[in-house]
């Protein structure tokens, strides 16, 4: 398999996600498409090859040619081959795509601005669990500013 394939074609449609979701108009076309379209066909392409490398079909790890996820040395030896590291990309990618979708529908229900929101979109897009705190920590802030919402 060409991983170096898999992983760019991944990377350009999660990028493509979140341009839409940082610098697009909030419409519920869009918001669906990222769910659906962005976030669910990255979960589909990481369920299909964890499947395929698990099974030790492709790429496979270890002498048993199955994932160990229990001890550290099994998790780098997973991600020690090209496989591995692609489908521990994917699964980051639609997660923190997941959280960005989360902040942006949440901001929006609290009537953050899109200007305070979009620095905290690319932090999550560039660091996810960065983001998603930063973005838990503002939110925390108003509402104990006295900007609590319904």
């Amino acid at each position: 398999m060409a991983w170096e394939t898999v992983f760019g074609i991944a990377n350009v449609w999660a990028m493509i996600w979140w341009a839409g979701l940082i610098l697009g108009p909030r419409w519920a076309a869009l918001l669906s498409g990222v769910l659906f379209a962005g976030i669910g066909l990255l979960c589909l392409a990481y369920a299909v090859l964890l499947g395929l490398i698990v099974s030790g079909s492709v790429d496979p790890i270890g002498a048993s040619g199955g994932a160990d996820f229990t001890t550290i040395s099994g998790v780098q030896a997973i991600f020690a081959s090209k496989g591995g590291a692609v489908v521990g990309w994917i699964h980051y990618l639609a997660f923190d795509l997941f959280v960005g979708l989360w902040i942006a529908r949440d901001a929006d229900a609290k009537n953050f601005s899109r200007l305070l929101q979009a620095p905290i979109l690319l932090a999550t897009f560039l660091a996810g669990p960065l983001g998603l705190l930063v973005w838990l920590a503002v939110r925390e802030r108003r509402a104990r500013q006295g900007g609590r919402w319904q």
